[in-house]
């Protein structure tokens, strides 16, 4: 996965991490646990805060 794959991100955050309100993440923890998940392979640098907004929004839409 890469940084645009904003909804395949959103789903695994959600399966590796459902006891998480997608709402109180910070984007400091939220970068950290995309860069850990297994199929993740992009570079932590070419993320922005607009990324992290599109992939915190899309978690909080799968987990409703």
């Amino acid at each position: 996965m890469k940084w645009t794959d904003v909804q395949d991100i959103a789903i695994e955050l959600a399966d590796t991490h459902p006891e998480v309100d997608p709402t109180r993440v910070n984007f400091m923890d939220l970068m950290n646990w995309v860069v850990a998940l297994p199929d993740f392979d992009d570079d932590p640098k070419r993320c922005g805060e607009r990324i992290l907004e599109a992939i915190q929004a899309a978690w909080i839409e799968e987990a409703e």
